[in-house]
């Protein structure tokens, strides 16, 4: 349930049922369209479109059709944490999602060079997926201050791959237009294909995740994060090897 093609082709609103249901999974399954409308703040003419784009014919046979993929999580996966894990590897497995990560990598790999971008937790992950990538070969550096200085001519054609958990950061967005200016291409890592940074780049690979703020900062998982970028960079790495990517 919830493939990758049909999450990413949900609006705003129908996002905001998605995550509402991810966030509080066994709940859903004793709540009334009404109910899961209230709690996701958006109208019941919302949630039927989101069962209809879910596969399902109204707000009833999506109950059914969930509690049985609930039913399916193996045992040692039932917490809600877990659940929505293992629901994002599901949509991982797709093969548009596959498409994406070769298009992500033969970018990289023809690129004359390779920045990750991203401040705070998107910043420390930008700097181990530029680590990890030159583990595989090709080499990769890490920009996490969105002050960094951006001389013209010496990013011309490298390949940007910005991070960033809501697609809406003032300081990334504003560094991007730096590196498009210089004719750069973006490639994004987002939790969400409608958010601006994800409308600036030539490539979005989204997870989809539940946002978890909390009063010091996000919570939100970066755990798909990783696993995207450890799969590009597998991906580059076989590329350099002239090893078929299967």
């Amino acid at each position: 349930m919830f493939k990758y093609e049909q999450v990413k082709d949900l609006n705003d609103l129908e996002l905001e049922v998605y995550n509402y249901i991810m966030r509080h999974q066994e709940k859903v399954l004793e709540m009334k369209i009404r109910e899961l409308a209230e709690g996701s703040h958006v109208s019941t003419t919302t949630v039927l479109r989101f069962c209809k784009k879910m596969g399902c014919n109204g707000y009833s046979e999506f109950k059914v059709k969930y509690k049985m993929y609930l039913n399916e999580v193996p045992n040692q996966a039932k917490k809600e944490d877990i659940r929505v894990l293992v629901n994002f590897f599901y949509r991982a497995d797709s093969e548009e999602f596959n498409k994406q990560l070769d298009e992500v990598a033969s970018l990289i790999y023809y690129a004359s060079k390779v920045i990750f971008l991203g401040i705070g937790s998107s910043g420390i992950v930008a700097k181990y997926g530029a680590r990890y990538l030159t583990n595989s070969g090709k080499v990769a550096q890490y920009i996490d201050d969105p002050y960094y200085p951006v001389p013209a001519g010496f990013y011309d054609g490298a390949v940007i791959v910005v991070l960033s958990v809501s697609g809406e950061t003032g300081q990334v967005m504003e560094q991007l237009r730096r590196f498009i200016r210089f004719n750069c291409a973006i490639v994004c890592l987002t939790n969400s294909e409608t958010s601006t940074i994800a409308k600036m780049s030539d490539v979005c690979l989204t997870y989809y995740m539940p946002i978890d703020r909390v009063q010091y900062g996000d919570l939100t998982t970066q755990v798909p994060v990783i696993f995207i970028l450890e799969k590009i960079g597998k991906k580059v790495q076989h590329l350099l090897q002239d090893i078929e990517i299967v």
